[in-house]
């Protein structure tokens, strides 16, 4: 876990300076106007890619490892398999290395370099996101859940499509994303939910749909996996561990709250935030049925980076005078939420057998 502590503190320390150091933005049609310093954020980068890439627990880690070493990936083995893409990935690195750390390192630096690459363009103050998307939980998701944070990862790139309304790119990203995890999927109907205002009469109605289907669980499950029986995930309606903790839902409404209550500053000072909010909300939603059945917050996975762009963009909403005290609340917050969940919950160790010196 000291790792871990370590981890946070450079990629934090290394951020934040490189928004001190950040150089003016001529580019037309951004929504921030500053660069951070590259040279820095390329360090806080190194530091994520190496913690999560040099990893020999934790997750599924140790199931990946088993099938990595374990299998000939030949034509027949792969096209057998659901992910295809995957499986085809798995081929090229095991033609290069039978060591399967070559998987869990590339993993690792394509889905942390594509995620800082979009926070790096869309983020307000980058060593927020970057906080949050380790005291937040989603930097271990992506060292538990590595294809389906990869797919993810995939589908955050086509940000900007999402926001200029390019369906065919976008959808085109997602169908690629899915050969990694076909629950990339549902990201394909959803793109003409996430485009449309934020809080209109469609928020209303997703936050009612979330209710209702806790209210209804059990009719709500049972419509759910009769539609998708024949698929691979009709598997999921023997699964039942739970429910997500509340404190989850909580995490995840509070940056909808003051999203909402600032709403006309945020079009302001970010005019394509209605799909940030959107994509964020869906998140939300989707946290809310998890309450009932952990395994739906999986597909919160595919919106937790997009809330990492909005929390970002929140401490602008306050006056100048306030802003200080809210950036260092959320510090606090998020820190405080980073141990319980980390060490009081999930009791997290830490192994590496290259970063073995704590």
């Amino acid at each position: 876990m000291a790792l871990l502590w370590l981890n946070l503190i450079i990629v934090f320390l290394l951020s934040f300076f490189s928004r001190y150091a950040a150089t003016p933005l001529m580019e037309s049609g951004s929504p921030v106007e500053i660069r951070p310093n590259k040279l820095l954020v390329t360090g806080a980068l190194m530091a994520l890619v190496c913690i999560s890439g040099l990893r020999s627990n934790i997750g599924d880690t140790l199931a990946y490892i088993d099938i990595y070493t374990s299998n000939d990936f030949t034509w027949q083995y792969v096209m057998s398999q659901k992910d295809i893409g995957f499986g085809l990935f798995q081929m090229q690195l095991k033609n290069l290395s039978q060591d399967p750390q070559l998987l869990i390192f590339s993993t690792a630096l394509i889905t942390n370099v594509l995620v800082v690459t979009v926070l790096y363009k869309y983020s307000r103050m980058l060593d927020l996101s970057l906080y949050v998307y380790i005291t937040g939980g989603l930097f271990l998701v992506s060292m538990n859940g590595i294809r389906q944070m990869l797919a993810a990862a995939i589908i955050f790139t086509a940000t900007k499509l999402l926001i200029e309304g390019r369906w065919k790119g976008y959808f085109l990203v997602v169908i690629c994303a899915s050969f990694f995890h076909q629950s990339a999927f549902i990201l394909l109907p959803l793109y003409f939910v996430v485009r449309t205002k934020a809080w209109s009469k469609s928020t209303v109605a997703l936050v009612l749909l979330a209710v209702t289907a806790v209210i209804g669980f059990d009719q709500f499950i049972n419509i759910l996996f009769s539609a998708i029986e024949d698929t691979q995930y009709a598997e999921y309606k023997n699964f039942d561990e739970g429910g997500a903790n509340f404190l989850r839902v909580l995490i995840n409404a509070i940056p909808l709250v003051i999203a909402y209550l600032g709403r006309e500053r945020l079009r302001e000072l970010f005019p394509e935030s209605d799909y940030i909010v959107n994509m964020t909300l869906l998140g939300f939603v989707f946290m809310i049925v998890s309450t009932q059945n952990w395994i739906f917050a999986r597909f919160t996975i595919y919106f937790g980076l997009y809330q990492l762009i909005l929390i970002s963009w929140l401490v602008k909403l306050f006056r100048e005078k306030d802003q200080k005290v809210v950036y260092y609340g959320i510090l606090a917050f998020y820190f405080v939420y980073f141990y319980y969940e980390h060490v009081v919950t999930l009791n997290i160790i830490y192994k590496s057998d290259f970063l073995n010196w704590f």
